[in-house]
């Protein structure tokens, strides 16, 4: 399953009117901490398994995109963590969780 990367908040605003037609999970990773590639590779693992039928996907990368990063907790009034996955519906945070709690079972559980 492919997901858009949010490199420039023009990508951004785009996922956020994608929304609006189809929930979209955001992934807000960090390319410099293990628990958010225990957590990535969960997320992968979920998205493999979801073939992308009920949400689109879209990664952040927290450090090399911050002002993507920021653009995200400012509008939708969800502090910023590390990682971090937000379900968007509608242009407006649905369900986010963090750390530990990003998992294939909590991703299938609430992902829908």
């Amino acid at each position: 399953m492919s997901y858009t990367s949010l490199q420039n908040i023009e990508d951004w605003n785009e996922v956020v009117e994608r929304s609006h037609q189809k929930p979209v999970l955001v992934f807000k990773h960090s390319t410099r901490c293990n628990i958010s590639a225990d957590a990535h590779a969960a997320w992968e693992r979920w998205m493999e398994s979801a073939k992308g039928e009920s949400v689109d996907t879209a990664l952040v990368r927290v450090v090399e995109e911050r002002p993507v990063s920021n653009a995200i907790e400012e509008q939708l009034g969800v502090k910023h963590a590390s990682p971090q996955a937000i379900l968007i519906k509608n242009g407006k945070a649905e369900w986010h969780t963090s750390h530990w709690h990003i998992t294939e079972a909590s991703l299938a559980e609430n992902v829908r």
